[in-house]
């Protein structure tokens, strides 16, 4: 796409929101009032906004490779603790997609440089579930399975944050794990049961 385009189109896209409400600036200026943090993946196919259906300053977003949420990463911590603690968010979603890059290259025995490390984190997720996915026979079944069940470990990562945790204590706060089905542009809901999956070995991450 040529850079001077974009320019045109959001020169378009202002005049447009303009044109709606004359103050839809000056709203969106005073500040964000958002409920729901959404953790997703760097692809440029997936627009957590324009899939959720939602306006500027309804969703906090933080986006990498493969929708992680790894133990040391600061950045990713760095966001959900301004989302739990600032904006006070009710929800904290993450999102992956079928026909994941990340998850794919995760698979691939090859040198990817700096983003080895990255990788081995996703790779991780493989070790701790390989007897299931070993047993799914079809190559495009096991991506998809294991972009799954990659979500449910970065959900299970986000409940182990200080963070989390504390704020459980005070209010409702809900995670969500999600796939978007790039095939067929919908949403799906993994139903994680998060209870089944960390009543035996909660007490080891238990920081309160």
């Amino acid at each position: 796409m040529d850079i001077q385009q974009i320019f045109k189109n959001n020169r378009q896209w202002a005049e447009d929101k303009l044109g709606a409400d004359n103050n839809y600036f000056k709203k969106l200026a005073s500040g964000q009032n958002s409920k729901i943090l959404y953790i997703g993946c760097s692809d440029s196919r997936v627009s957590a906004e324009e899939m959720m259906g939602v306006a500027p300053g309804e969703v906090f977003v933080h986006r990498n490779i493969a929708n992680m949420v790894p133990n040391n990463d600061l950045n990713s911590h760095s966001v959900l603790s301004y989302a739990v603690n600032h904006l006070e968010v009710d929800h904290i979603i993450v999102c992956g997609h079928y026909n994941c890059g990340g998850i794919k290259a995760a698979m691939i025995q090859q040198d990817f440089g700096i983003l080895n490390p990255w990788l081995r984190n996703i790779r991780d997720v493989f070790r701790l579930h390989m007897e299931e996915l070993r047993m799914i026979t079809n190559e495009e079944q096991q991506y998809d399975r294991f972009v799954e069940l990659n979500v449910q470990e970065q959900c299970i990562n986000v409940i182990k944050t200080a963070d989390v945790q504390k704020a459980i204590l005070t209010r409702n706060i809900t995670i969500h794990g999600w796939v978007f089905d790039i095939h067929t542009g919908r949403l799906v809901d993994l139903k994680i049961d998060f209870h089944k999956i960390l009543e035996k070995i909660m007490e080891i991450y238990k920081i309160h």
